[in-house]
C-alpha cells in the first residue's frame, strides 16, 4: 500500500493477530534546514555537511544533510501515525535492533515513515513487540534509516 493508513490495536490478540502485517504509512515531511539546525543543537553533531549549506554544496552529497541519528528520532513521531495500541496500562520503548542509514537526505527532500509488525512475544504480563520502521525518501529506491524497534505493552486487565 502506497496510501497514508494506520492500524488499531485494541488487545493482546489482536496484536498476535497483526504479526507479519504492514501497520501503516505516515504522511510526508519535509526535511528543512532549520529542523537540522535544531537537531545539531541538540546533539553537539555540527558537522558542516549537516550545518553549512555553503561549503556542503561543494561536499560529497551537493546539498546540507539530515543526521543518520535526526532520521531514526523521526521513527518516534511516525510511530503513533502509523499505529494506535489502546487499552493500555502501560507501554514502554524497551530498544532498538540493527540500525541501518543505508541512504542520506538532502536538504528539501521529503520522508515519510512506513512500518510492520514483524514479531510479538510475552514477557511477564506484557507483550513485547518488534516493528520494523522503514523511513522512505520521496523519489528514492533506498530508504533513509530502517529500524527495528522493541517496545513493551502492558494491556488493561
Amino acid at each position: 500500500m502506497s496510501e497514508l493508513f494506520h492500524t488499531v490495536i485494541d488487545s493482546p490478540a489482536a496484536m498476535q493477530a497483526a504479526v507479519g502485517q504492514e501497520l501503516g504509512v505516515t504522511a510526508w515531511l519535509a526535511i528543512e534546514q532549520p529542523r537540522i539546525d535544531l537537531f545539531a543543537g541538540a546533539t553537539g553533531d555540527a558537522q558542516w555537511i549537516h550545518v553549512d549549506p555553503v561549503r556542503a554544496k561543494d561536499g560529497p552529497f551537493g546539498a546540507c544533510i539530515a543526521h543518520g541519528y535526526l532520521t531514526l528520532a523521526l521513527v518516534n513521531a511516525f510511530l503513533p501515525q502509523i499505529w494506535d495500541v489502546q487499552n493500555l496500562a502501560m507501554g514502554v520503548n524497551y530498544g532498538c535492533d540493527r540500525v541501518r542509514f543505508p541512504a542520506p537526505v538532502k536538504v528539501g527532500q521529503r520522508v515519510r515513515g512506513r512500518a510492520t509488525l514483524s514479531q510479538v512475544e510475552p514477557v511477564g504480563k506484557a507483550l513485547q513487540a518488534t516493528v520494523r520502521v522503514t523511513v522512505e525518501i520521496e523519489g528514492s529506491e533506498r530508504p533513509a534509516c530502517v529500524v527495528d524497534t522493541i517496545s513493551r505493552y502492558t494491556f488493561q486487565a
